[in-house]
């Protein structure tokens, strides 16, 4: 198998792509209390949520690591290049510690001291970050009406729905590798 394949590989099956230490990410029921609940208990609305046992962070370097990590990086790479939507590491450092509330085709919808919930440019799709019980991470992709004026996410988000649980579960723990490999500073490596 390739090299890319293989670490492509590792971090679908929540492994580290050089570290090889095993995460244990799970899905998890929408907390009742989360800034996406209210979502969960709508009709029609797709939610998730997605959690690193063992993993600890504040909501500051959790951010952080999350939208700074390689594989969000990648995303980043595609965002620009697919919507003109730039972002650096230093503009999620400055998201990670509320300076900004824009960050690449997300703005921040609602913010708590354990929670971040960003929304993007369509409005359609929001992203979730909470540190209340350990790291999780949870989407929300909001329906619309199809032409018989039922409720449906549209068959694109169908199609995806198996290679996003996939990417979620990497994406959180990418994030959860990264923060447990900070340096001695408190810095990413």
């Amino acid at each position: 198998m390739p090299q890319g394949a293989a670490t492509i590989a590792r971090l679908l099956q929540g492994r580290g792509a050089r570290h090889g230490a095993h995460m244990d990410i799970q899905e998890a029921d929408v907390p009742d209390r989360s800034l996406i609940a209210q979502f969960a208990a709508r009709e029609g609305y797709y939610t998730d949520c997605f959690v690193a046992h063992g993993a600890q962070s504040d909501l500051c370097g959790y951010i952080e690591a999350f939208y700074t990590q390689p594989l969000f990086k990648a995303e980043r790479l595609l965002l620009r290049v697919a919507a003109g939507a730039r972002s650096t590491d230093d503009e999620a450092a400055a998201l990670a510690r509320g300076e900004i509330d824009r960050f690449a085709v997300w703005h921040v919808s609602a913010r708590t001291d354990t929670e971040l919930l960003m929304v993007d440019a369509s409005g359609r799709t929001m992203s979730w970050l909470s540190v209340a019980d350990g790291l999780s991470f949870g989407s929300v992709v909001t329906p619309v009406r199809d032409r018989r004026g039922r409720l449906t996410l549209g068959p694109v988000f169908h199609s995806l729905l198996s290679a996003h649980r996939i990417y979620a579960r990497a994406l959180l723990a990418g994030a959860a590798r990264r923060l447990r490999h900070r340096g001695s500073q408190g810095r990413f490596l």
